[in-house]
């Protein structure tokens, strides 16, 4: 008979619902029974006992709410009967950096087929990026990324497209829009530089307007993109007049890279005058900077090189003990192989501060980590809000109560190692290990500073279903439950509700987890995200986002 409830950490007194459990069903763990006293739904939390009134909530071991009014054994958790809660914490003298690798002898012999570039450094796929240093710029580097992916055959024809010229054709027939048998067909185009793996375009809303650090910072995470690995070259159109100046990117790119050799184009409108002769400039140029972009080919290297992401949206209950745990194992596998991890997300790591500043290699990184999570959080307040108004709408229809909860299963993401370094936005990744980058929980500013950061791979988590991409990283959907899997399997990449049904265990997924990033980073996968063509880009421009 399937588990019908879990006790995920041994000093828990909320369970949490692995099926649906009605009102007056007795569930059991560990030798202890409770009756439901209310339906409980799948991914939500039931009461192991008797808690009083303002006495703590704990789940993960940590506290994460406390009880607004006495809650009897069985009692369903809300956001009524509970509020969220977190633990103090603060900077330790004392250093919990021991840990024990897992088992890498799968994976020591094991490669990807990459681009190795010359800062040492090896990308997973090989772009070309089209970028507007201030919002001004949008349409002319619209433009020209249209003519350029329509002409070079990297632009795929949409089934909707097809499904549109049916319908009109059936109007002009007379017949009934939509019932045509007619079946659309599409035709592939064939790329002009097959080594090429996309040219994509970095648009936004920022560059001008803001403050001048709002510019330094939008510069360091276009120079993140245009060192970034997977990237061969950039093409930058400036206006000329705004704040983000191309010294300032310059500066940014030579901090990141010195001696930066790949081929960046820097063009501004008001030095060059009309646009048709940017344009022309931008394209002829553009193009020649594309031959050479196409001779890169990719060549075995070893995982050490891999620096994986880790991500979620799109949460629910089941977040915390199936995906999350999963790819905090692979966290740890590519860790101990001498690769790098990257955590963000910092709203979302509230409740286990404690923990993650302990796990800091220096004190000094373990005080960086604490303060930036109490700025971040001081940030928040001042505008009348907080950590606690993370969790949305979905998160909470699913089991994900208060911030705490939410947070304690989302820090499993970055596993069990030691943190090797503490990275505020928009910084990038130096050294091999744990890293813990400053970011919203907002997935999408997150995914893109973590890209920014140097992530040639993410590994995003969903319980609800989101369908993020990055333009120039493969991201990897892993779906909380079978149901996700099966309703949006066009988003999703790999299950990892066989954790929830039983059917496999942690390091099990673990294990094919790892499988489809060594496929993906050699180009033998495309993820949904790729297929899709969603290539999201936003910018976090410093400030409150949850």
């Amino acid at each position: 008979m399937k588990q019908s409830i879990l006790q995920i950490h041994p000093g828990d007194n909320v369970w949490v619902a692995l099926q649906n459990i009605p009102a007056g069903t007795a569930v059991s763990n560990g030798g202890q029974t409770v009756t439901a006293i209310r339906d409980v739904a799948a991914k939500h939390k039931i009461t192991a006992g008797n808690i009083p009134k303002d006495a703590p909530i704990i789940m993960y071991g940590v506290l994460v709410g406390l009880a607004n009014e006495d809650l009897p054994a069985g009692e369903l958790i809300t956001t009524g009967n509970i509020r969220h809660a977190s633990g103090q914490f603060s900077v330790s003298g004392e250093r919990h950096a021991e840990w024990t690798p897992p088992d890498t002898s799968p994976w020591e012999n094991r490669t990807f087929m990459g681009y190795h570039r010359n800062d040492g450094r090896v990308g997973t796929g090989n772009y070309w990026v089209i970028i507007p240093l201030v919002f001004c710029e949008n349409r002319n580097v619209q433009l020209l990324h249209e003519m350029l992916v329509k002409e070079l055959g990297y632009r795929e024809p949409s089934p909707y497209e097809s499904m549109l010229q049916q319908l009109l054709q059936d109007f002009r027939q007379g017949v009934q829009p939509g019932r045509s048998a007619a079946a659309a067909t599409l035709t592939l185009p064939t790329r002009t530089f097959p080594n090429i793996d996309g040219i994509k375009l970095l648009s936004h809303t920022m560059g001008c307007g803001g403050t001048k650090d709002d510019a330094r910072t939008l510069c360091g995470l276009l120079a993140g993109y245009i060192t970034h690995p997977n990237v061969a070259g950039a093409t930058v159109l400036s206006l000329g007049c705004q704040n983000a100046q191309i010294s300032i990117l310059k500066e940014e790119i030579e901090k990141r890279s010195p001696g930066f050799d790949r081929p960046v184009i820097h063009l501004e409108q008001q030095q060059v005058g009309s646009e048709k002769e940017l344009m022309t400039q931008a394209l002829q140029q553009t193009f020649e900077g594309l031959t050479h972009a196409n001779s890169w080919q990719r060549q075995p290297a070893p995982l050490s090189k891999l620096c994986i992401g880790m991500e979620c949206g799109g949460s629910d209950g089941f977040s915390g003990i199936s995906a999350n745990p999963a790819v905090g194992k692979v966290a740890d596998i590519v860790v101990a192989l001498g690769g790098s991890v990257i955590l963000s997300e910092f709203p979302e790591l509230c409740g286990v501060e404690q923990e993650l500043s302990d796990r800091c290699v220096t004190t000094d990184m373990a005080a960086r980590y604490v303060q930036l999570m109490r700025d971040y959080a001081s940030r928040a307040e001042a505008v009348g809000s907080g950590f606690d108004s993370n969790p949305s709408a979905g998160n909470i229809r699913d089991g994900l109560i208060t911030d705490a909860i939410k947070s304690a299963g989302a820090a499993k993401k970055g596993g069990s190692s030691p943190v090797t370094d503490v990275i505020d936005y928009p910084g990038w990744v130096q050294h091999p290990g744990l890293a813990l980058l400053c970011t919203p929980g907002s997935d999408v500013e997150s995914t893109t500073a973590e890209v920014g950061a140097g992530a040639n791979i993410v590994l995003f988590t969903t319980g609800l279903g989101t369908p993020t991409g990055n333009p120039v990283t493969p991201v990897v959907k892993l779906s909380t439950n079978s149901i996700l899997a099966r309703k949006m399997h066009d988003i999703i990449d790999l299950d990892t509700g066989t954790i929830i049904s039983g059917e496999e265990t942690i390091d099990e997924v673990a294990a094919r987890i790892m499988d489809m990033v060594i496929n993906t980073a050699s180009g033998n996968y495309q993820t949904k995200a790729q297929v899709l063509g969603q290539d999201d880009f936003i910018p976090w421009k410093r400030g409150v986002s949850l």
